[in-house]
């Protein structure tokens, strides 16, 4: 009896976090989205969906959705491949390759928001280190970078590039290193090249950590957003406001809980979905024996 409770009682401290903080929030939000607390806070209106209805009628909403979408698309797709390529350049274990793989992962264990006042001074107008730059290749520079619409999100993009890189790199090193020599030294044995051992070997067999990583990176580009409200606020004319950001706002400034609370059952319902797709997809045919 005692060996049957042994394995429950060592995940109950799990399960009971899991449940306070991940099950019980989430359950709340959807409550919450059911009523109108605008009116009076203590004693909020039941209104049933008419918190979704007024969100999908909210040309703010749409707007942070695109950048949400632009967003991963600028940070999820560039981190990965950059993450891949330098952990294929360092998985020998080297002196030097440990080092650079330590400079690499460093920018993760700056907190979000001293990165972003970091870059603040590299995107600064004239003064920054970026126009510095390339006022000796272009002449005298003053481009705001977090002011212009056309460039302030992709300005917020390389923040996240720069920052996350090197932690999913220690992923693909992890999986690289996994994988079982003889595959790689088999192929090349029947004249495939290292390009081609990559590609139709060492690639496939790397789809279960490129699922993780996708979609941990998916998760990241959705929840870390410090950066955005300490360089841009949202702006310019809400060119960066991302979702999480926009559910900041209803709840703080507009004090408007219950459509911050259906954009947040919304924004997570995505998570979910988008989790179970891409683990799906991209660990079908990942699996073989060693």
């Amino acid at each position: 009896m005692r060996a049957k409770c042994f394995p429950y009682l060592v995940l109950l401290p799990t399960l009971v976090f899991l449940l306070a903080f991940t099950y019980f929030p989430l359950l709340r939000s959807a409550i919450d989205s059911l009523y109108d607390t605008r009116l009076n806070a203590d004693a909020p209106l039941f209104v049933g969906m008419d918190n979704f209805v007024r969100l999908v009628q909210d040309a703010v909403f749409w707007q942070a959705l695109r950048n949400n979408v632009l967003y991963i698309l600028l940070t999820v797709v560039p981190g990965v491949i950059l993450a891949l390529l330098l952990a294929v350049l360092l998985c020998e274990n080297t002196h030097v390759n440990r080092w650079l793989r330590t400079a690499f992962f460093f920018p993760m264990i700056i907190p979000l928001v001293s990165a972003a006042t970091l870059w603040l001074f590299i995107f600064m107008p004239g003064l920054g280190l970026l126009d510095y730059y390339l006022a000796k290749v272009f002449g005298p520079m003053n481009n705001n970078y977090l002011g212009m619409s056309d460039s302030a999100l992709v300005a917020v993009s390389i923040i996240g590039i720069w920052k996350f890189a090197g932690y999913y790199m220690l992923f693909f090193l992890a999986g690289l290193q996994a994988i079982s020599a003889s595959s790689r030294e088999a192929a090349l044995m029947e004249g495939a090249s290292r390009r081609q051992v990559f590609f139709y070997v060492t690639l496939p067999l790397l789809r279960p950590t490129i699922a993780f990583v996708v979609t941990i990176a998916f998760i990241y580009a959705i929840t870390q957003i410090d950066h955005v409200a300490v360089m841009t606020r949202g702006g310019p004319n809400n060119a960066t406001t991302v979702l999480l950001y926009y559910i900041q706002n209803l709840a703080n400034d507009t004090h408007d809980l219950g459509k911050a609370s259906a954009a947040t059952f919304l924004t997570l319902a995505m998570l979910f979905v988008f989790s179970m797709l891409n683990l799906k997809v991209l660990e079908k045919g990942a699996h073989y024996e060693r």
